[in-house]
Parts: C-alpha cells; sequence; structure tokens
C-alpha cells in the first residue's frame, strides 16, 4: 500500500511546485516596424524621410511587419527545486484581438529563488489585424513601443510545460499575462 501512495504524495508536491512558479509579462522590447527601429522614436513626426519611405514601401505591397521581443518573467520561489521550462505554447493578443500564436523555441531551467527571463519573439504583419492610415498604424506600433500616446494592452496567454522528477507536467489553463505599453 505504501508503494502506491508515495507516487502519489510525490504527484502532488510535483504539481505544488508548478503552481508555485509564477510568470509574468515585464515588457514589450526590440521593436521593429518595416524594419525602422522604434525605440528611438517617440512621436510620428520624428519618422525619418527614410524610415516613412520605408514603411510607405512596406504598405504599397500591403504588408506591414512588425517584430518585437515579449519579455516574460518566470519565478520559481525559494524552497522550489530548480524547474525546467519544456514549452511554452502562447497566443498574442494586441488591443484585445488575438493576433498569433506560438511556441518556446528552446527549453530554459528556472534555478530555486530566482526570476528568469523568458523572451519571446513575435512577427506579425500589422495589416493583417488592423485597418487604418499608415499615421494611424505607425502610431499603433509606437505607442507598442512606448512612445507617447494611449498605452496599448498586451497580452499573451502562455501554456508553459514544466519538467517534474515524475515527467513533463503542462498547466492545467493558459496563464493570462498583460501589460499596457505605452508612456515612456
Amino acid at each position: 500500500m505504501l508503494a502506491f501512495a508515495l507516487p502519489s504524495c510525490a504527484t502532488l508536491q510535483s504539481l505544488a511546485a508548478l503552481a508555485q512558479v509564477s510568470f509574468d509579462l515585464d515588457r514589450v522590447g526590440q521593436m521593429s516596424l518595416a524594419g525602422v527601429e522604434l525605440e528611438r522614436i517617440r512621436a510620428y513626426e520624428e519618422l525619418t524621410a527614410i524610415d516613412v519611405a520605408r514603411i510607405g514601401s512596406a504598405l504599397t505591397q500591403r504588408r506591414l511587419p512588425f517584430e518585437a521581443t515579449l519579455h516574460v518573467g518566470a519565478t520559481n520561489p525559494e524552497g522550489n527545486p530548480t524547474a525546467r521550462l519544456l514549452e511554452m505554447d502562447w497566443t498574442l493578443f494586441l488591443r484585445d484581438r488575438e493576433t498569433i500564436s506560438g511556441g518556446l523555441p528552446s527549453r530554459l531551467d528556472l534555478p530555486s529563488g530566482a526570476r528568469t527571463e523568458v523572451p519571446v519573439r513575435v512577427s506579425l504583419d500589422l495589416l493583417d489585424f488592423f485597418e487604418g492610415s499608415m499615421r494611424d498604424l505607425v502610431e499603433l506600433a509606437l505607442s507598442l513601443a512606448g512612445a507617447e500616446g494611449e498605452p496599448v494592452e498586451v497580452r499573451l496567454e502562455a501554456l508553459p510545460t514544466i519538467e517534474t522528477a515524475l515527467g513533463p507536467i503542462r498547466h492545467p489553463r493558459p496563464l493570462v499575462l498583460g501589460a499596457s505599453a505605452g508612456a515612456r
């Protein structure tokens, strides 16, 4: 009887440890729009002629590529064993609109008592999800970059899978990680 009870107890402890690993969306960085780095620009009027030409060229081709890195923080509390993040399926929402989905490109160790950055690289065509003038679309991207203007809600729904002594355990439901991008 004891032989059957011990694995059950270990399973419950592993599940409890997984539940204690917390995730949050820290910030959005390394953003570009049609190849224009956005962190150096605070307002639409600061675009150079070259910037406008790049964005305009992309728009004439009916595309507006946006790239960014979402910096997710994973905190494994003191006293937990080192955890290994095996997978993390995610879906990105901008302005409450579902955009793209993906997964973690590599495994990460989550040491006990430490916060680990989990970089999530995203790449999408803004024209697939939003409409408006060139100025409207650029201002949307700039507000994601933290420029002046109305903050934009960025939400990541993530399903992490953590390796445990008993094998991989997937979080039972998506974690909702959110941040408002805007106003540096």
